[in-house]
């Protein structure tokens, strides 16, 4: 199906969908009648690194009970195994081969973007590549339809002084980070405020500083200077409860874009203490693999997820306690699979079990360990609670299903399917015919998964590697461990003809894989 075939019958699909709305849900005239949305984003989150996924190390209830009250989906993905594209596709509904936005971009021609004092000193450093001014994201849709709209966390999708901030891309209200590369540490020397910086009472320790030499890594004292006054997390939560406070009386949509659980390991002193007492001892992290040193990294590691299902607790208390819990629903999710880096230990935590979370299987690619994330959504009196899915759904979905909530227009060139129907346990549901991922780093890699099937192509642009061509039926094969790709050439045949109908060529050259301009399959 070309791209202009695609666009027409998605519009056919919106017309039978907006005639056939009793059978699933009807956004309310009344604006203030429509339930508010809050979409909580973790970052680099395992399939398995909560309690609801089968989590055995690390504790949090408080995200369990979302799970019990409301739905959990078993085969849900990222758009992308790393933040920036991840967040761009969630943001406008497109898969990554009509993507802008394709992997992570620096924006490198600025300067010394990574110096993290230079950028403390000069603003202009900060931020990743922007967004075309063009972007109509989910968030000016909702405000489109009388939504007030508010962001906590990291944004990513564009830098300070430029068209793509969230304050000009559709959100009424913004705290946090603007830069991924300042979120590398939970003790900035600012955040943003809306536009402007607002200046912590933190030192300029520098991510990557390591502990001096001859120091005794088994002293705590020596770790002291990475535990500064202000902690991000903390700040940017008691943002976010003003912002459900101050718009309880009207619809508002929440997307929190909590940095935790990625790296550096810093975490409230109370839970990494708990977490030392039920792990016991263990070798300290030198900041081998970059970030901040730690003398329990495992500790501070769960330390982090159990504090984010705290506040996740006392975010829904306070719904409760405002009389607007039964009118929200929350979906609870994360941006991709988990890190190896920094200290972080998926093995240990078996971070994307039954999946593997180690690096070239978590973070990073295009393996079920990398892409295969947690989906919670709860929405008193609407969604069953302690209800399963094993629907095949993707963070792109998102637009075309708070279309559906909402009552805003979805546009033509989005690549999502409404999952309202399976939220609701309605009849209707639409599937895909296929999820599609296009990633241009680590590598060069494609995965496209067509039913139980899933093609990987990897080493795309690696020079040390030869390019590979993958089959794996996920039925049969979960784990993604016999490549059957000689056995079925048909198969093979209906992801090149789905590469080639469905993908446009980036935008930007960096963002391009040479070894895909004529074809899935042309080495």
């Amino acid at each position: 199906m070309s791209y202009n075939k695609m666009r027409l019958s998605l519009l056919l699909v919106g017309t039978i969908l907006f005639s056939c709305k009793d059978k699933t849900y009807e956004p309310l005239k009344n604006k203030n009648e429509r339930p508010n949305i809050i979409y909580i984003l973790a970052d680099d989150l395992g399939y398995a690194e909560v309690g609801a996924y089968g989590q055995e190390k690390i504790e949090t209830p408080n995200i369990d009970a979302l799970a019990q009250n409301g739905m959990l989906f078993t085969q849900h993905y990222s758009s992308a195994p790393v933040c920036a594209p991840a967040r761009y596709m969630l943001m406008t509904g497109k898969h990554a081969g009509h993507a802008y936005i394709r992997s992570n971009s620096e924006w490198k021609e600025r300067g010394d973007v990574w110096d993290y004092r230079a950028m403390a000193k000069d603003s202009t450093l900060e931020g990743q590549g922007p967004m075309p001014t063009n972007t109509i994201t989910m968030a000016k849709r909702l405000q489109d339809v009388g939504y007030t709209t508010g962001m906590v966390g990291k944004w990513g999708l564009g830098a300070p002084h430029t068209h793509s901030i969230p304050n000009e891309m559709g959100f009424d209200f913004f705290f946090g980070y603007n830069c991924q590369r300042q979120a590398h540490t939970y003790y900035p020397l600012f955040l943003y405020k809306n536009k402007k910086r607002v200046h912590l009472a933190n030192d300029t320790v520098a991510p990557n500083t390591k502990l001096p030499k001859g120091t005794d890594p088994n002293d705590p004292k020596n770790y002291a200077s990475f535990s500064l006054k202000d902690y991000a997390p903390d700040l940017m939560f008691k943002e976010l409860t003003k912002f459900v406070d101050s718009n309880k009386d009207q619809p508002f949509f929440l997307y929190w874009a909590t940095p935790i659980p990625h790296v550096a390991l810093q975490a409230p002193q109370k839970w990494v203490d708990y977490y030392k007492q039920k792990f016991g001892g263990e070798n300290p992290y030198l900041g081998e693999m970059g970030y901040f040193p730690h003398q329990n990294p495992r500790a501070a590691y769960a330390a982090m997820v159990s504090y984010l299902d705290e506040n996740i607790g006392k975010l829904v208390q306070q719904l409760k306690d405002e009389g607007i819990y039964d009118n929200t629903l929350i979906v609870f999710t994360s941006d991709n699979g988990p890190s190896y880096a920094g200290g972080a230990d998926p093995e240990f935590f078996e971070s994307a079990k039954p999946f593997e979370g180690k690096y070239g299987r978590g973070k990073g690619y295009l393996y079920e360990g990398g892409i295969r994330v947690p989906m919670i959504s709860s929405w008193p009196g609407k969604i069953k609670p302690g209800t399963k899915s094993d629907l095949i759904s993707v963070q792109y979905d998102m637009l075309a299903t708070f279309s559906e909530v909402a009552g805003y227009e979805l546009p033509h060139e989005q690549d999502g399917v409404s999952i309202l129907p399976t939220l609701l346990s309605k009849e209707g549901q639409k599937e895909h015919e296929f999820l599609f991922w296009e990633f241009p780093s680590y590598g060069g890699q494609v995965a496209i998964r067509m039913g139980d099937w899933k093609v990987v192509r990897q080493y795309l642009i690696d020079d040390k590697e030869e390019a590979t061509i993958e089959l794996y039926n996920l039925r049969t094969d979960p784990l993604e461990m016999t490549n059957v790709a000689e056995l079925y050439p048909d198969i093979l045949k209906k992801a090149a003809r789905i590469f080639k109908e469905e993908r446009t060529s980036p935008e930007l050259d960096i963002f391009k894989i040479p070894a895909l301009a004529n074809g899935l399959f042309n080495d």
